[in-house]
């Protein structure tokens, strides 16, 4: 019932979920049609236009919570066009049975068809995953994502125009350090540092209470019949 609500709207759905008992919290993830990702007006749209649908279908006894969000810039990989589109870039899988003797992987997108998804894991083999005994798949935030998804969004890097939108990223451009032979101490790939004396990637906080993940816009249904729908 929420997919066909979204895609008369001109939005697909990513991810639906509910978690807890007591008082259920519907979280509702989504994209534009077109792949581009989502404000908060359209959340707040979303949010007003899928609460009534579920008002009215009644789904879940009692009260509940409505959460809408965009899948953000480390979005979760839920559908085949969502690791096409992806591709190249740098992930972390779960799956529910293993494959290969392991079910947790890490490594670079290469695309998926036929239901499954391939990875180029870290000793530079090529994993398999069926999408459906996928538990959870997300993206790495790296420099190389947030400006990918920049362009997504028609911001594009001037370091020429101090006046135009610049990308943000996690690591900034230094001076690259070289040994005594001339070789570099480090290189970063896809926004990790690799090589040289160390192995760093950008730390995995978690999201402050009451904001919104890096490049993600959320908002909550306002109060309605349910007592426990509020704004988030």
């Amino acid at each position: 019932m929420v997919a066909p609500t979204l895609l008369d709207m001109g939005y697909e759905l990513v991810r639906v979920s509910v978690t807890g008992s007591t008082t259920p919290t519907v979280q509702i993830m989504a994209d534009r049609a077109d792949g581009s990702l989502i404000g908060v007006a359209d959340c707040e749209a979303i949010s007003h236009a899928v609460g009534a649908v579920l008002d009215v279908d009644d789904p879940i006894r009692g009260a509940w919570n409505l959460e809408v969000s965009s899948a953000g810039i480390d979005r979760p990989l839920t559908r085949e066009k969502d690791w096409n589109r992806f591709s190249g870039h740098l992930a972390r899988a779960e799956t529910n049975i293993p494959i290969d003797g392991r079910k947790r992987f890490a490594g670079i997108v290469l695309g998926a068809e036929g239901g499954v998804g391939r990875m180029r894991v870290e000793d530079g083999s090529e994993a398999a995953l069926p999408l459906a005994e996928i538990r959870k798949a997300r993206l790495v935030l790296t420099d190389a994502l947030i400006e990918a998804s920049a362009q997504m969004a028609g911001v594009v890097h001037d370091a020429d125009d101090p006046d135009a939108p610049q990308v943000p990223r996690l690591h900034p451009e230094k001076p690259v350090a070289r040994q005594a032979d001339g070789r570099q101490t480090g290189a970063r790939i896809g926004g990790a540092r690799v090589g040289g004396d160390r192995t760093g990637k950008a730390p995995a906080g978690k999201t402050p209470p009451g904001k919104a993940s890096p490049g993600k816009a959320s908002a909550g249904t306002p109060g309605g019949r349910k007592p426990g729908r509020k704004p988030h």
